[in-house]
C-alpha cells in the first residue's frame, strides 16, 4: 500500500471514529509502528490531526474557519455523489426549488438539467455555471446576486431581498456542520441569514450533509434539526448520530457511497 493510500484510510478512520490508536492502526493497515507514527506526523503537519499518546485525534477546525470551495470540492467525493444523486430523485417536474451553494449542492445541480419545467433559485455561483453550461431549456436559473465568500456563497442584502418574496416547493441545502444542540451551521454569519432566509422562502427543508458534518459546529447556526423535512446523508454516520437525527428530522436518507468518483469540475472566475 501507498503512502498516500495508508493516509487516505488513516483519515477516513478518524472521520468515522474521532480518534485513531498506533497499535490498531499496525494490524489493519500491516505495517510498522514506525511506518504508522511517520504518517501521523505528515498528517499533522498537514492540519488533518493532532498527535496524541499512542495515537491521534481528528483536527477541529474553528467555528470561524471557512475553507473555500476548491479546497473542501475533493473531500469525500463518492460520499457526496451518492447524495447528490439521491436528493435528485426527489426533485418533480415543474417544481420551483432553491439550491444553496456548497460542493454537495454543486453535484446535486449536476444531476436536474433534464428535469423539465423546473425553476431553480440560488446564491452559488457554482451552481448557476453548472447549469447555465448544459445548455439545457428544462432548468431556468435565477442567481440571487450579493457578496462573495471564500465558499463561493452570494450573501447579504441583496441576496436576502431576493429571497423575501418567493414561495418554492423545496430548498436543498449543503450545511458546514450539523450538530444535535447547535442544529446546522456555517462559520459566515452572512451566509447563515441568507440562508435562513432561503429556509423561510419554501415549503420544506431538505438537507445535503454527508456523515463528516455530523458533530461540527460552525459560528451561526442557519435552522435547527426539527425544521428539516429531510436528511441526506451517508452510511458513514454513527449509531448515535443516526438515533439523534431520527429524533428530530422527520425522514433520514442514508446512502451507500460508490467506489467510482464524479469528475470535478472547474470554477470559473
Amino acid at each position: 500500500m501507498l503512502a498516500v493510500q495508508r493516509r487516505g484510510a488513516i483519515i477516513s478512520e478518524l472521520e468515522r471514529r474521532g480518534i485513531v490508536k498506533v497499535s490498531e492502526l499496525v494490524d489493519q493497515l500491516g505495517v510498522s509502528d514506525m511506518t504508522i507514527r511517520r504518517d501521523l506526523s505528515a498528517l499533522e503537519r498537514q492540519g488533518m490531526l493532532h498527535k496524541v499518546h499512542g495515537g491521534a485525534v481528528l483536527y477541529a477546525e474553528p467555528s470561524t474557519s471557512e475553507p473555500g470551495f476548491e479546497a473542501k470540492s475533493a473531500r469525500r467525493l463518492a460520499e457526496k455523489e451518492a447524495i447528490a444523486a439521491r436528493a435528485a430523485s426527489l426533485v418533480a417536474p415543474g417544481s420551483a426549488i432553491a439550491i444553496s451553494a456548497g460542493t454537495t449542492t454543486h453535484l446535486f445541480a449536476r444531476h436536474l438539467i433534464d428535469i423539465p419545467g423546473l425553476t431553480v433559485v440560488t446564491n452559488s455561483v457554482w451552481v448557476a455555471d453548472v447549469l447555465h453550461r448544459s445548455g439545457s431549456d428544462s432548468v431556468s436559473v435565477l442567481l440571487t446576486g450579493g457578496l462573495r465568500t471564500p465558499s463561493d456563497a452570494l450573501v447579504g442584502p441583496i441576496a436576502i431581498a431576493a429571497l423575501r418574496s418567493l414561495h418554492l416547493d423545496a430548498v436543498f441545502m449543503g450545511v458546514h456542520g450539523m450538530d444535535a444542540y447547535a442544529g446546522f451551521s456555517t462559520p459566515n454569519l452572512l451566509e447563515a441569514e441568507t440562508n435562513r432566509a432561503m429556509v423561510r422562502s419554501a415549503r420544506r427543508l431538505i438537507v445535503l450533509a454527508d456523515s463528516t458534518k455530523w458533530g461540527v459546529v460552525g459560528l451561526s447556526s442557519m435552522a435547527e434539526l426539527s425544521e428539516a423535512s429531510m436528511i441526506v446523508s451517508d452510511t458513514g454516520l454513527s449509531r448515535t448520530a443516526v438515533s439523534a437525527l431520527e429524533e428530530q428530522v422527520e425522514d433520514l436518507l442514508l446512502v451507500e457511497p460508490s467506489k467510482a468518483l464524479p469528475q470535478v469540475s472547474h470554477h470559473p472566475n
